[in-house]
Parts: C-alpha cells; sequence; structure tokens
C-alpha cells in the first residue's frame, strides 16, 4: 500500500507545490479507518500512554437497561488517578482552558477536577462512517446569504479532515447524536448568591434529517436540527412551547413559540446568534447551546490546531444521579460528580466578522477529536476581557452508539451567576431513541394543536 507519505512526495513531484496540498488531501482520506478513526482522529494514543489508543468505541449495551429509561454509568468502579485544584493548577496549566483556569482563580477553595482514566468510548453505526469516507471525498464549502455551508455532505461528519476553522465547527454543528430522540429534562438556573431556580421542566422531541439513514445527499433540504419542545414545569411557565428547524443556511432557519398567556403560534424574528433563547428562559443565548450553535458568519474561524486538554468524559454519573441538587455545589457543579479526562482537541478561534456585532465578539472553542463535539468554550467581552466559559458533560450511549452532549452550560464570570440546560437526572426517561418522527410533529400546526387554551 502507498504510504502517506510516498503519496504526497509523488505528488509534489508530479503536479508541484500548487496541487500538494490537494494531494495531501487524498492521502489523509486514505487514511481513514486505518491511522485515522473514521472521523479523523488520531488513532494511536500519545506519547506517554495517558491518551489510549482507539480501539472502536464503547459499544457494550447494558443488559439492564431499558430503551428509553435511566441510563447507567459502565464505569462507576472507577477511581480518580488525581485532582487538580487552585493549589496545583501550575502543574497542569498547558492543559487547561482559560475558562478552567479562570474558575480555579474564583473559587480556589471549593473548584476541582477529578482526572479519571481517559477512555476514547466514541462510537457510530458503520453507516455513518461510510457517510464520512464519502463526506471527506465530495464535500465542500460553498458561500451562502448566511456564510459558509456545506455542500455534498450527509449522513456523517462532513469534514473529517479540516483545512480549516469554518469546516472544523460543521463538523461540531453536524456531529453525531443519534437521529430521533425523545428528551425529558430540566433547566437551572444558579445565582450568584447559591439560589437554585429551575428554569425549565422540558419534554421535547428532536429529529436530525440529516442523519436519516436511508436519505442522500440530493434529497436532503439543508434542514439538519428539528426541535420541539413543551414546558411541563414551573406553573409560571407550564404550556409554554418552543419549535425550532435549524438549515445550514442561518437565513432559512425558523422557530416559533407558543406562549400560554398570548394562545398562539409566533415566528421568532431573530433565532439566532446573540439573541436570548426563550428554551431556557432567555439566560442562554442561541449560540450558546451545546457550547456553540447556529449560523457561523457572525465570526471568522481559525483552525489553531490540537492540543491535549483535560475536559469533561463519560459523565454518565451525572445522569444516574436520583435528584438533580446533588450535582450543584454553591458556584459551580459539584466537584465529587464530575469526571473530567484528557483527551485531544481541536482548537478553534472565532473573531467578530467585519461589519458584524455580538455582545462576546471573541470566542475559543474545543473540539474533542473523536466526536467533534465542542466540550469547552471561552468567550471574551468588547474589553478583552474573559466574560463566560461554556462547558458540556457527554455521556457515553451504547445504544446509539455515540459519545453525546447530553448536559451543558456555562459559568458567568463578571456575575458569578451559572445554567445549566438539558440535565437528566432524576428523571424516569431520558435521552431516548425513538421510531422517526411524522413531518408534522415539527410544525406549527403541531404546536397550535397541543397549546393549552
Amino acid at each position: 500500500m502507498t504510504s502517506h507519505f510516498t503519496l504526497k512526495s509523488l505528488c509534489l513531484a508530479l503536479f508541484g507545490t500548487f496541487a500538494l496540498s490537494t494531494c495531501a488531501l487524498a492521502a489523509d482520506v486514505q487514511a481513514l479507518g486505518k491511522s485515522l478513526t473514521p472521523f479523523g482522529a488520531e488513532k494511536a494514543g500519545n506519547a506517554d500512554g495517558s491518551i489510549p489508543a482507539w480501539d472502536g468505541g464503547y459499544t457494550r449495551v447494558d443488559p439492564g437497561y431499558k430503551p428509553g429509561g435511566k441510563r447507567s454509568d459502565p464505569f462507576a468502579a472507577d477511581k480518580p488517578l488525581f485532582s487538580i485544584t487552585a493549589q496545583n493548577m501550575a502543574q497542569y496549566a498547558d492543559k487547561l482552558s482559560d475558562g478552567t483556569k479562570a474558575m480555579f482563580k474564583r473559587h480556589p477553595e471549593t473548584y476541582r477536577l477529578d482526572i479519571y482514566p481517559t477512555r476514547r468510548t466514541a462510537a457510530a453505526p458503520q453507516w455513518v462512517y461510510d457517510n464520512t469516507l464519502k463526506n471527506a471525498e465530495r464535500a465542500r464549502l460553498v458561500d451562502s446569504s448566511a456564510g459558509p455551508v456545506p455542500e455534498g455532505a450527509y449522513g456523517g461528519i462532513p469534514f473529517p479532515i479540516p483545512k480549516n476553522g469554518d469546516e472544523a465547527m460543521w463538523n461540531h454543528l453536524l456531529n453525531w447524536r443519534g437521529t430521533s430522540l425523545s428528551l425529558d429534562f430540566r433547566h437551572y438556573l444558579m445565582t450568584a448568591d447559591g439560589s437554585q431556580v429551575m428554569t425549565t421542566d422540558g419534554k421535547a422531541v428532536q429529529e436530525m434529517p440529516y442523519y436519516y439513514e436511508d436519505g442522500t445527499p440530493e434529497g436532503f433540504n439543508g434542514d439538519y436540527w428539528l426541535f420541539r419542545m413543551l414546558n411541563v414545569g414551573p406553573a409560571l411557565r407550564a404550556g409554554e412551547q418552543i419549535m425550532g428547524r435549524t438549515n445550514l443556511n442561518g437565513d432559512q432557519s425558523q422557530a416559533h413559540v407558543y406562549l400560554t398567556g398570548q394562545r398562539r403560534v409566533r415566528k421568532l424574528p431573530n433565532a439566532c446568534c446573540d439573541t436570548p433563547t426563550p428554551a431556557t428562559a432567555g439566560v442562554m443565548s442561541f449560540d450558546e447551546l451545546s457550547v456553540y450553535s447556529g449560523r457561523l458568519d457572525r465570526f471568522t474561524w481559525k483552525l489553531v490546531g490540537k492540543q491535549e486538554l483535560y475536559i469533561p468524559y463519560n459523565t454518565n454519573k451525572v445522569q444516574t444521579l436520583a435528584d438533580p441538587s446533588a450535582l450543584f455545589a454553591k458556584h459551580h457543579l459539584n466537584p465529587d460528580q464530575v469526571r473530567w479526562e484528557l483527551h485531544r482537541v481541536w482548537v478553534v478561534e472565532a473573531d467578530l466578522a467585519p461589519g458584524k456585532r455580538h455582545q462576546l465578539p471573541k470566542g475559543r472553542y474545543y473540539l474533542d477529536e473523536d466526536t467533534w463535539q465542542a466540550m469547552l468554550g471561552d468567550r471574551w467581552d468588547a474589553n478583552g476581557q474573559l466574560a463566560k466559559t461554556l462547558w458540556s458533560l457527554p455521556a457515553v450511549l451504547p445504544d446509539l452508539p455515540a459519545v453525546a452532549q447530553l448536559s451543558s452550560g456555562f459559568y458567568d464570570l463578571n456575575s458569578g451567576a451559572w445554567f445549566i440546560q438539558n440535565l437528566y437526572a432524576g428523571k424516569d426517561s431520558q435521552y431516548a431513541a425513538v421510531e422517526r418522527y411524522k413531518t408534522s410533529e415539527f410544525s406549527p400546526a403541531a404546536m397550535a394543536g397541543r397549546g393549552v387554551r
């Protein structure tokens, strides 16, 4: 078999430096599923073995798991290798994000990372791997009215060998997390004085038409994420609904809300970017959901490279808690409940694009190489001050199979408040894979039909 180095050398000899990047990409495509994982991560571990080799991920379903029910922690017996605190964080500074360091400085007595053995559990169905390989050869970015969007990608990671920051962020936006899902969760706001406020008790349906197994790029209309949520609590918000249809071209995305006081379905005029989202009672902006979501044209995106970083990972323990309050310390997540591991991440920086506006004009995002999900993110304000650090709590879901970002949230480094969305702890039904929904489930008519009158 022609080696990666030999193919690049041959391309250079035959076609010169102008075509070298294209040939190098072809060589990397050949490496998918071999020296690279099917999603484009380095299959090998790191030099000192603290990051192991990827061996196919974790796909062993707990025999006690009932589809749609509570999820278990397959690694409950693991013990922390060590802990990072404000007192020893300098020793690990090169493997900590700016936001993590800021939390140590803000809460030196209570903030802690318990570091567990790294388990590269990421997995996906074979048809997703097959589509990812096809995407590596056929997908490209094209201009749209809402910035660069993928063309020719379908059913897998669009750019497993990214050439720039836009491609890497589209890998995050189109990461594999299942196709059709039923979700029961709560959102909580923690105020600066430590008070807990449940802002949402939601029942939701979610679907990713981009991941219909029997679909094709030609038949895909660009709506890649469909979501409809009904609030069953708290009492003040019971009966409210929100529905979103997110398109590759953000100008074609739509969001509708149903408010019980108005008893009408209304289309939101600006469901993007730094606009507060009703799904979180206005606590998070649309583009902070899942660390980052939505259109890319507000920023220019730079692919900085890879680094080894401590990130939350395999955090199934969080979802097994009987009482959500067990996860909450006064000023941050309870360190006893959160598992951190060392993983390689892609670092992507965001700077406000010319002529655009945003409350937080600079960001940095850390994308797990195995899943492409943004596991951590930091955002700076117009004065250059670090204002927010965002995080996710990914769990291993062997029935899909996947490692999926279940819960996520942020710490506000100015006010001291913090927020968590999509917390499944204490729910009998959690993140359930279901049969494909009817198209009518994601329509204004469905909202109106289920509205409280």
